[in-house]
C-alpha cells in the first residue's frame, strides 16, 4: 500500500492539525518508548532496514520526534518546512533509503502511535497522521530526485 501524495494537492483540514498537534503532544512525553516501538516495528517489516541506523535508536528517536514537531509546528504553512525536507530527502537518499522505505516507515510511525496513544488514536487521528506524513515524504522524495 502506497501512502505517497502529491504535496501540492495536501488538504490537512484544521481539526486535522489539531490532532496531529494534540497527539504529538501526548507522545512526546514517551518519547524513547515509542521510537523503540517505532524502530522495532520497521525492523520487523523490513530486517535489512537496520543498515540504515548507524546511531544509538534513542539519538535516532529524539532527531524523529524534533522532526515530528516541525511538522506539526508548520502544518499550517508547511512550504515553509520544505527547504529543511528537501535536504533530508537528500541525505536520506545518501544513506539508500527508497520509495518503499518511506512507505514502511509510515506504517511503522502509525503501528508505534497507535501502540502509545491505545484508544486515542482514533481513525480521524489515524488520518491526519496519515496525511501530514504522506505530505513529508512526498517533499523529501523530491529532494532525493533533485539530489540525484
Amino acid at each position: 500500500m502506497t501512502h505517497r501524495i502529491s504535496p501540492d494537492k495536501v488538504m490537512i483540514t484544521r481539526t486535522q492539525r489539531d490532532l496531529v498537534r494534540q497527539s504529538l503532544d501526548r507522545l512526546t512525553v514517551d518519547a524513547v518508548p515509542v521510537t523503540l516501538l517505532l524502530y522495532g516495528k520497521l525492523f520487523e517489516l523490513d530486517p535489512s532496514a537496520r543498515r540504515l541506523f548507524h546511531n544509538d535508536l534513542a539519538v535516532q528517536g529524539r532527531k524523529l520526534m524534533d522532526t515530528l514537531d516541525a511538522v506539526a509546528s508548520s502544518l499550517d504553512n508547511l512550504e515553509s518546512l520544505r527547504p529543511r525536507l528537501l535536504q533530508l530527502g537528500r541525505r536520506h537518499a545518501d544513506y539508500g533509503v527508497g520509495p518503499a522505505d518511506y512507505d514502511r516507515l509510515i506504517t511503522a510511525l502509525l503501528w508505534a502511535f497507535a501502540q502509545a496513544l491505545g484508544p486515542d488514536f482514533d481513525k480521524p487521528t489515524r488520518e491526519a497522521w496519515r496525511v501530514a506524513l504522506s505530505a513529508v515524504a512526498a517533499v523529501m522524495q523530491e529532494g532525493t530526485a533533485a539530489g540525484g
